[in-house]
């Protein structure tokens, strides 16, 4: 071989045994890499794992965490248990620690309101609140209209009617009533001036009466008392007039607008005491028992009131109260019925 082939020849040895010392050098450099990547993986993960990180296993602590927290939410003590919803309309009230009742704000002196001193009064305001009381707790007031309140279906708007109510047939198909707490004697009223002077004379003429109420049922010849019989003294031919109120129909008599007025005889005898020109005409025509009246489709059934009623009306009768309360407002004891 030349001289200058085996030259080439060694040139190229040497610079292929180059070449592979430095393969040989990169492939251990990646291997180390490689070692020192996978090292610092399992570090990272390890480390991830202990400060809560969002792996798979880091993370399945955090789903069991509701159930180690469960008795966290412990019984309420008996003394903090919710009380159960009354089944009762007279449980209701003595949870919640109100009456509400109904009445007429313009019916003196069996009720009204004085928009004055915001203040009511009356024999009926007297008695609605201390059954209340008995009952152990406070009035709301209420004011519907007469026929509305007659008619049934309060649909929850208030609890009872102290409103003076008299018990008729008709009325007791909507609403249940308690034993009365007092009778009052209905009459007929004439204008100061008239020249009617005797109750027959009364054919042809205008007499007003309170729409809805027991009235207009006498005038009608409708009007059934359960336990009470009486004769319809009024002449059936004279015009019926109604009114929202007494006192509206009263004011109309004493301004000459009708020619009577039948109301209660406490009634048209207040109005003569605050000056109005009217005067009694005759004797009492009937007389009624009064009652405090629930509703028959109250949305919480009403006998266990109606019962507790009767029990503090009768205590409010043998004590005295009752009595005081119409000695007070009429001069007159007009709770113990008639003949006594």
């Amino acid at each position: 071989m030349p001289p200058e082939r085996a030259s080439q020849t060694t040139m190229r040895q040497s610079y292929l045994k180059s070449l592979l010392a430095e393969e040989s050098h990169m492939r251990i450099w990646k291997a180390v890499a490689t070692a020192s990547i996978l090292a610092l993986t399992g570090v990272f993960a390890v480390g991830c794992g202990s400060s809560g990180g969002a792996t798979a296993e880091s993370a399945a602590p955090t789903v069991a965490a509701p159930a180690s927290a469960a008795p966290t939410e412990a019984a309420p003590a008996p003394s903090e248990a919710v009380p159960a919803e009354p089944t009762t309309l007279l449980e209701r009230i003595q949870r919640d620690g109100v009456l509400r009742v109904s009445t007429d704000p313009a019916y003196p002196p069996q009720s009204s309101f004085d928009d004055a001193t915001g203040q009511w009064a009356g024999f009926d305001i007297e008695v609605a609140t201390e059954i209340a009381k008995r009952l152990g707790a406070e009035v709301q007031w209420e004011t519907p209209s007469w026929d509305v309140l007659t008619a049934g279906k309060w649909n929850d708007r208030w609890d009872i009617s102290v409103g003076s109510m008299t018990i008729t047939d008709e009325r007791a198909k909507v609403l249940d009533f308690t034993t009365p707490y007092y009778f009052t004697p209905s009459g007929v009223a004439v204008g100061a001036k008239s020249d009617i002077t005797s109750i027959d004379q009364l054919s042809g003429k205008r007499v007003g009466v309170c729409g809805a109420c027991t009235y207009e049922f006498y005038l009608n010849r409708t009007l059934k008392i359960p336990g009470f019989d009486f004769e319809f003294l009024v002449p059936e031919d004279i015009e019926i007039v109604t009114y929202d109120t007494d006192s509206t129909g009263i004011q109309d008599l004493a301004l000459g607008r009708i020619d009577a007025m039948v109301s209660t005889i406490p009634t048209l005898e207040e109005a003569i005491k605050k000056g109005k020109k009217i005067t009694l005409l005759g004797d009492p025509i009937f007389q009624e028992p009064l009652s405090v009246a629930t509703d028959k489709s109250s949305l919480l059934p009403v006998d266990t009131l109606v019962a507790e009623i009767n029990t503090v009306i009768e205590a409010m009768r043998a004590d005295g109260t009752l009595s005081d309360l119409s000695m007070k407002w009429y001069g007159v004891d007009f709770t113990k019925g008639a003949g006594s």
